[in-house]
């Protein structure tokens, strides 16, 4: 299948919501509201600070605040005046809404078949010029470069410019950010005792890791021949007991006109001269052509087939048997029935990714914004820190990388990272896998940081592993991949199914598929092990991405859905490629509902 002219148009998001104010006698819940109060009281403002004071916890407040903060010598009220002068505030998957704020009385209905679903996002655009544009972290990829050192590289690909900086200067600034917190915690304590974080009983706390890997592959052909084989294997008994599945050989000598049903793995997709049609499935026997009717109910689903995934089909074969009519398709898909697993007690975690220290766009502040507040006592229930890849922004992993750098070396910036998250406090138990900016192999699986990469990541004693993995968070399975083969799913298949602005409907694919990268030889890169260890074998509760620098959540089949987005704002290459990333948020679920409440640090 040719991969479709894609360009990710990512529009400036404003995130509104509404709280209602009960017995105010001037609610400040809308921007118009906020808007008119500025104005009786003499101020001018931007737009941005106007949607900030409104979707504030206390609107009221805020503004108040703001007003009693602002330099007089301020000709117009801007977004900066707010953030100085109004707490992080929490967001909960209803209040983040696209656009412009929305009442409920403006909200669509939901479907009583359709799992509700939330999104930052906008509809993006794509472009008709024949190209496939990315976000930044596949760019390096498509432009053949190198990607991330994974040998020990010295960063001299970028050294010697202007902003670069040392890990040591990092360093040092994290520590006195640190230590203000520490002073403002301080001094928080002599007020207000209940303010700081109570720690975590450690005997009440439950996490196990599997999926780390020891890389076997040798890359020779056989390699390949057995993990698709296990591939195929794998996925085909989650599809047999759906169909009466026969070998390709053994439907080839069945006469025409019989009822027949397939387990295949999808080797070539293309349509007819009337618009049908032509999926040929291949199991271990041989292939079989089968022909999808354009008029069938179920012909939109093979919008949805990536080459190299295991589907099902069922139907009649022609008269001279030589093709099968597909009557239904079935993929191995999770059960509607699933009923997801939670935790004895209330208890949350926090699900973030892409945190690239060593950008120059870096968020340093919003990532201590983000560690202060886990010192709080409204942090409390928060002991469990799970981050899905891109720890540091890597060296050469895309043209010009090193023009965007403040550190060049790569054993630098997982020094730099490791002093922020010293931030963290110490009883949250943490647990990181790669991603593609990492210092590991670029081919998925990817095996989990090296000795000498762990020993510098080492504070907190955090769980280590693969991408991807399972971390089972007392009792709550939580599949953990960094997310690069969304970059091909969103690039293959219809806006409606897959966009960046919605991170978790490419997400949803990868679930129905039971497979996190289904598609061999495009934009992922896939390494031969001896087994294939990206199916999804087990139905996760928690499925946890990010790669695409977009915040998205909602449910598949019970299955809470969770694209993290960044703690880096736009840099100049994004910028170029019209990339506006959702930057410094952290997801918080409590596990004991699989409640989502999504908190904002920028």
């Amino acid at each position: 299948m040719a991969l479709r002219a894609l360009d990710p148009i990512a529009t400036h998001l404003r995130y509104v919501f509404v709280h209602a104010r009960e017995g105010s006698s001037v609610p400040l819940e809308r921007p118009v509201h906020v808007a008119n109060e500025l104005a009786r009281r003499g101020f001018n403002a931007d737009p941005d600070a106007v949607t900030l004071i409104a979707s504030s916890p206390d609107p009221e407040l805020a503004l108040d605040r703001t007003l009693e903060t602002v330099p007089e010598d301020a000709l117009k009220l801007t977004a900066d005046h707010v953030h100085d002068a109004v707490d992080t505030r929490a967001r909960s998957p209803e209040e983040m809404v696209r656009g412009d704020v929305r009442t409920d009385a403006d909200a669509p209905e939901s479907t009583p078949d359709e799992d509700p679903s939330a999104s930052t996002g906008t509809n993006s655009e794509k472009s008709t010029d024949g190209s496939v544009s990315s976000p930044v972290e596949t760019k390096g990829v498509n432009a053949g470069q190198s990607g991330v050192a994974s040998e020990g590289s010295s960063g001299t690909e970028g050294a010697g410019g202007p902003q670069s900086a040392t890990a040591e200067g990092v360093r040092s600034d994290a520590g006195d950010a640190r230590s203000d917190a520490e002073s403002a915690r301080s001094d928080a304590e002599g007020t207000r005792s209940d303010s700081t974080r109570t720690p975590a009983d450690p005997s009440k706390q439950s996490l196990t890791v599997s999926g780390d890997i020891q890389s076997t592959g040798t890359g020779e052909y056989a390699d390949f021949v057995s993990v698709f084989r296990d591939r195929y294997e794998k996925l085909s008994k989650k599809l047999r007991s759906r169909v009466n599945h026969r070998p390709t050989d053994a439907i080839d000598s069945m006469p025409g006109n019989s009822d027949a049903a397939l387990v295949g793995m999808v080797s070539d997709i293309r349509s007819t001269a009337s618009g049908h049609w032509l999926v040929e499935l291949e199991d271990t026997n041989g292939t079989f052509p089968c022909l999808v009717m354009k008029d069938r109910e179920f012909a939109h689903l093979v919008d949805e087939l990536l080459l190299d995934e295991v589907i099902a089909v069922e139907g009649t074969l022609a008269d001279d048997g030589g093709i099968l009519f597909v009557d239904s398709l079935h993929f191995p898909d999770i059960p509607r029935t699933h009923d997801p697993s939670t935790a004895d007690r209330h208890v949350e975690a926090a699900l973030i990714s892409d945190v690239h220290v060593g950008s120059d766009e870096f968020m340093a502040d919003a990532w201590h914004r983000f560690a202060d507040w886990l010192h709080t006592a409204e942090a409390d229930p928060v002991e469990y820190l799970l981050l899905a890849g891109d720890m540091v922004e890597g060296v050469g992993v895309y043209p010009d990388q090193d023009e965007e750098l403040s550190i060049v070396d790569i054993y630098e910036q997982y020094e730099a990272f490791s002093e922020h998250l010293k931030a963290i406090p110490g009883d949250i138990e943490i647990v990181m896998i790669p991603g593609n900016h990492d210092a590991v192999r670029l081919a998925e699986p990817q095996p989990a940081f090296d000795e000498e990469l762990r020993s510098i990541m080492s504070a907190h004693d955090a769980r280590i592993s693969a991408n991807p993995s399972v971390a089972t968070v007392e009792g709550v399975d939580v599949l953990m991949y960094h997310g690069v083969s969304l970059d091909e799913v969103i690039a293959e298949l219809p806006d409606e199914k897959a966009t960046y602005d919605d991170p978790h409907l490419p997400m949803y694919q990868l679930l129905k598929k039971r497979h996190v990268a289904p598609q061999f030889g495009g934009q992922t890169r896939l390494a031969p092990e001896e087994e294939d260890l990206l199916v999804i074998e087990e139905v996760p509760d928690i499925f946890h991405a990010g790669h695409v620098h977009k915040l998205g959540y909602g449910k598949y089949h019970n299955v809470l859905t969770i694209n993290s987005g960044c703690w880096q704002a736009q840099t100049p290459f994004q910028e170029r490629m019209n990339i506006d990333p959702d930057s410094g948020f952290a997801p918080i679920v409590r596990l004991d509902t699989l409640e989502l409440t999504v908190r904002d640090f920028e």
